[in-house]
């Protein structure tokens, strides 16, 4: 009987969240928001990440050097370069709990619009970026307030409403209280 729970226990685990290692879907899904909503800064490191109307913000590793951190000016000490709190989610589009958060983080980035940013971070196309942050397992969030160290979480809650629910405690919390 105990063996049964801890299978079941497992298996209800992996639906909310991939490990990177596993086995890829090779098909390429597009996930619902990701390819149509994102705006993409990978090509344009000056594209304007500012709106007040919100959206998720694309990142590339030059990009992600430029706005957020510079591991390789300064890789023992974190030094955030953004001028508001942001979210990082490292995704990957053949993993089924990503595609649940997607557009989730997507209301999120418009409902803060102006407040925090919310960046995605493909990890099949910069690995560099997830080996740095040592994601082994998928969706990971990393919050990141102006000054203070930021935040690592994986995975999502069992319901829509409920993982609503933790991004924007998890972004009260650690985002925007003064500490």
């Amino acid at each position: 009987m105990k063996n049964l729970v801890f299978i079941l226990a497992i298996a209800t685990f992996s639906f909310y969240s991939c490990n990177s290692g596993q086995a890829k879907n090779n098909k390429k899904e597009k996930t619902e928001t990701t390819t149509a909503q994102v705006q993409t800064v990978a090509d344009n490191p000056s594209a304007n990440t500012s709106q007040a109307e919100g959206g998720s913000i694309l990142l590339s590793k030059n990009v992600f050097l430029e706005k957020v951190w510079d591991y390789n000016n300064s890789p023992q000490e974190w030094k955030y370069k953004g001028d508001k709190p942001a979210v990082i989610d490292f995704y990957a589009d053949w993993c089924g709990p990503c595609k649940i958060a997607s557009p989730i983080l997507e209301e999120i980035s418009h409902e803060y619009a102006g407040d925090i940013y919310v960046y995605k971070i493909d990890t099949e196309k910069e690995r560099e970026l997830a080996s740095v942050f040592g994601i082994r397992g998928i969706p990971a969030f990393l919050y990141i307030p102006v000054e203070g160290q930021p935040v690592m979480m994986s995975g999502i809650a069992r319901t829509k409403e409920d993982t609503k629910k933790m991004f924007k405690d998890n972004i009260d919390k650690y985002l925007l209280t003064s500490n």
